[in-house]
């Protein structure tokens, strides 16, 4: 797992929240949606909660946020959203995991086999070369906020709270956890008072490319279009850029 390909991705959809607004709406409208099904509080449902914090930071308006818990949690009507997760080869055999929330499954299959077909790919079997982790982020401007930079003492709490890996380069921190600790460690940050940018479970690389440099833009454009499907809610990949 390379820290700096994370927080690429992570500039990139933040870019995207200002240039589509409406698109990431819909977007983390469905992942409430979903996340609400197991419940409406997010003070016991930490999947909400998580779903909840991405669509402030997006500065979503409260009264859709609380319409996507509604519609979750049964009380309001509307197309049933599934989650549908494709896999498959991009430009220069790149490979990628597509998670998507829709209401029109047979729609939304048609557009990402269009994008992977688009973008000189096709969908295929990549998912052995991954692995689930939970991934939590750190900025910079935190880690220096709080002192934890070169915190050899920190890092050994993070370890007994859950942490597998703690990985800092110019962006921040990455902080790999198993699925099932990713709470509990994402609870002990906040019991430090540490803000995180984002805290989720995804799929990991096990083996990463690294494309040449004429090979990369082809790999961005793909990502552009990724980011700009309105179905698209994450993705995962084995390239560093």
């Amino acid at each position: 797992m390379s820290g700096h390909s994370k927080w690429a991705t992570t500039k990139r959809q933040k870019a995207v929240v200002d240039a589509k607004r409406g698109t990431i709406f819909t977007k983390y409208g469905n992942l409430i949606t979903v996340a609400a099904r197991k419940g409406g509080d997010p003070a016991t449902n930490f999947s909400l909660r998580m779903a909840i914090e991405k669509a402030r930071d997006a500065n979503m308006p409260k009264k859709n946020i609380e319409r996507a818990i509604k519609r979750g949690a049964g009380e309001l009507d509307g197309a049933q959203i599934e989650e549908l997760i494709y896999e498959g080869f991009g430009p220069v055999k790149s490979q990628f995991i597509v998670k998507c929330l829709t209401d029109n499954k047979n729609r939304t299959a048609a557009e990402i086999r269009h994008l992977f077909a688009d973008g000189d790919g096709s969908l295929g079997s990549v998912l052995w070369n991954f692995e689930q982790k939970g991934v939590i982020l750190i900025a910079a401007e935190e880690l220096k906020n709080k002192n934890l930079i070169n915190n050899d003492g920190f890092e050994l709490k993070l370890i007994d709270a859950g942490a597998q890996d703690f990985i800092k380069d110019d962006a921040g921190a990455t902080i790999l956890t198993k699925p099932e600790d990713l709470q509990k460690v994402k609870q002990f940050l906040e019991t430090k008072n540490i803000k995180t940018e984002s805290a989720e479970i995804e799929y990991v690389a096990k083996d990463r490319s690294r494309p040449a440099d004429e090979e990369k833009a082809k790999v961005q454009k793909f990502i552009e279009n990724l980011d700009n499907n309105e179905y698209v809610t994450d993705y995962y990949t084995n390239v560093d850029i």
